[in-house]
């Protein structure tokens, strides 16, 4: 067997926007002895990354081939513009798909957004990635339709992005080979779902204790104390053993408060 055999690890892969430190950081707190890869793929790629057995799960665009897939849809992003800081689209809060029709809108070639109908009128050349796309909206030749999350990815300081209203969103999901779903799987969809380490559906790390009852734990409590009689029970007490006789039991205790007469 050979030492990669005997270590466990977990490979995750990720798609351009989507940050995962969050759950990376509590998968090694929960996990300390399983380390976590992390795999940059395109959103392209990512469906074949996992059906070919690139990374045991992968944090995906929706959608997805799902062909041979799981998968769990966990966000749903804002649609935004992206525009120069001096378009007149920066001047408002929120715009339209209407807004933009006479603006060339770029369709990079990884774009996953699923349009209707594009907005904006076509570029004569499709921009091969979203980062090509970014640089061709600073130079002022179209402007960009994108998640919220890849317009903070390719953040410049001369471009801005608003809001569209009536765009199509842009899903995030965890996703795995539906044959696949081994323990560590399970352990990732626990984390990302925020369950605590022990849930009924996680795997906790050490059997609940079962609660003792009073009668059985051991000591010198009342629920363990065999019931006393005779003049045994009168010294424990300091009372006398029989009820209701106002007497004085040895060793001096006191006499309880007479009964007024009526």
């Amino acid at each position: 067997m050979t030492s990669s055999e005997e270590t466990p690890s977990f490979r995750l892969a990720y798609v351009p926007g989507v940050t995962p430190t969050k759950w990376v950081r509590i998968w090694n707190e929960r996990l300390p002895g399983v380390p976590l890869t992390l795999i940059g793929v395109s959103a392209a790629e990512a469906s074949d990354v996992l059906r070919g057995g690139g990374a045991d799960a992968g944090l995906v665009r929706l959608p997805i081939d799902r062909t041979g897939l799981s998968a769990i849809p966990l966000y749903t992003e804002t649609t935004v513009v992206v525009v120069p800081k001096d378009h007149v689209v920066a001047a408002v809060d929120e715009v339209c798909a209407e807004d933009l029709a006479d603006d060339i809108v770029l369709h990079p070639l990884d774009d996953t957004l699923v349009w209707e109908h594009r907005p904006g009128r076509p570029a004569i050349e499709r921009p091969a990635t979203t980062a090509d796309a970014i640089e061709l909206v600073a130079a002022g030749v179209g402007l960009l339709v994108v998640p919220q999350s890849l317009a903070r990815l390719h953040h410049r300081k001369d471009l801005t992005y608003r809001p569209v209203s009536d765009a199509p969103e842009s899903g995030v999901a965890l996703s795995w080979l539906e044959d696949e779903t081994t323990d560590l799987v399970e352990d990732f969809i626990g984390i990302v779902r925020g369950r605590t380490v022990n849930s009924s559906r996680g795997r906790p790390k050490s059997p609940a204790q079962p609660k003792e009852s009073k009668t059985e734990r051991p000591g010198t409590g009342t629920a363990q104390r065999k019931p006393s009689t005779g003049k045994t029970a009168g010294k424990a007490s300091g009372k006398s053993p029989r009820s209701g006789s106002g007497g004085v039991a040895k060793g001096g205790g006191k006499r309880g408060k007479p009964r007024r007469r009526s």
